[in-house]
C-alpha cells in the first residue's frame, strides 16, 4: 500500500540541527511520504543559504521574511526587496513575518511595522504570507483585518495554537491554519477543538522543525518526516481518513502555494 502524499508546508532545514545530515533528513521525508516542504529563512541576511537549500533538492521550496522576534535585530525589510527576492522560481511564500509578545513584547512597534512590510509583498506579488502570532492575538486581528480591507492578500496562519477568535478571525478572511506537532499534544484539546470546527479546505500540516516534535518523536529534533504522524493525529480531529486529510491537505498547499504547485 502506498503512503499518503504530504507537503510540509513550514520547516527550517538552514538551521544547525540539519548540518550533519541535510540530505538524509529530506530522504527520510521522500520515505515517509513527505514529497514536498518549504524551508523558512527568519532572517533576510541568511536567505542565501536558505535558497542553496531549495536550489540543491528538487522537494525544497523556500520562504523568507523576518521572524518577529528578530525584528528588532535586523534591519526592517523593504517591501521591493521582498518583491525581488520572489522572482526566484522557488521564492514560493512571504515570511515568516508577524507578531510575538511573549518573549519580545518590547519590540511590538518595530514587529508592527515589519508585519505591514510583508503584508504589502504579499499583497503585491500574490505569494501566500507566513504569519508567527504569539500571546499578541488582539494586534494580530485588527492589523490582518484592517490591511485585508486596504486589498486582499493571500495568506497561512503557521503552527496555529493561538485563540479561537484569532481562528475566526483567519477564516473569515478566507486564510489558512496549518497544523503543527502541538496538535498532538496530550494538553493541546483547545488547539484541536478548534481544527475540529475549522473546514479542511481551509487546513495545512506542518512541522516547524527542528521544533516541536509530534508525538511519539516529543523531545526529539523535529524533522520534515514527522510530518506523517502530525497528519495522522489531524485526520482524526477532523474525523476523516489519513488518505482523505493528505489529499485534502496537499490540494490546500496546492491552492495557496501557488509556486510549488504539483
Amino acid at each position: 500500500m502506498s503512503l499518503p502524499q504530504l507537503v510540509d508546508s513550514h520547516c527550517h532545514l538552514d538551521f544547525p540541527d540539519f548540518d550533519d545530515d541535510r540530505a538524509g533528513v529530506i530522504d527520510r521525508a521522500l520515505a515517509a511520504g513527505v514529497t514536498r516542504m518549504v524551508t523558512i529563512c527568519t532572517r533576510l541576511k541568511n536567505e542565501p543559504k536558505v535558497r542553496a537549500i531549495a536550489e540543491a533538492f528538487d522537494p525544497v521550496y523556500y520562504a523568507a521574511g523576518t521572524h518577529p522576534m528578530s525584528a528588532a535585530d535586523e534591519p526592517l525589510a523593504t517591501v521591493d526587496e521582498l518583491v525581488a527576492m520572489s522572482a526566484h522560481p522557488k521564492f514560493v511564500g512571504i515570511g515568516e513575518s508577524g507578531l510575538d509578545y511573549h518573549y519580545t513584547a518590547d519590540s511590538a512597534d518595530i514587529q508592527k511595522q515589519s508585519l505591514r512590510v510583508h503584508i504589502a509583498a504579499a499583497r503585491e506579488t500574490k505569494l501566500p504570507l507566513i504569519i508567527h502570532a504569539r500571546a499578541a492575538d488582539d494586534d494580530m486581528i485588527r492589523i490582518l483585518t484592517d490591511e485585508h480591507a486596504n486589498g486582499a492578500y493571500p495568506c497561512v496562519m503557521h503552527c496555529f495554537s493561538s485563540g479561537p477568535a484569532l481562528a475566526r478571525a483567519a477564516l473569515d478572511l478566507d486564510f489558512y491554519l496549518s497544523m503543527s506537532g502541538i496538535a498532538t499534544f496530550p494538553k493541546s484539546q483547545e488547539v484541536r477543538d478548534i481544527f475540529a470546527a475549522a473546514p479542511l479546505d481551509r487546513i495545512l500540516v506542518e512541522t516547524d522543525s527542528p521544533y516541536l516534535a509530534p508525538v511519539p518523536n516529543r523531545g526529539k529534533t523535529n524533522e520534515p518526516a514527522y510530518t506523517a504522524h502530525t497528519a495522522a493525529r489531524g485526520a482524526e480531529v477532523m474525523g476523516v481518513s489519513l488518505e482523505d486529510f493528505a489529499k485534502a491537505t496537499t490540494a490546500n498547499f496546492d491552492r495557496l502555494f501557488w509556486k510549488a504547485a504539483a
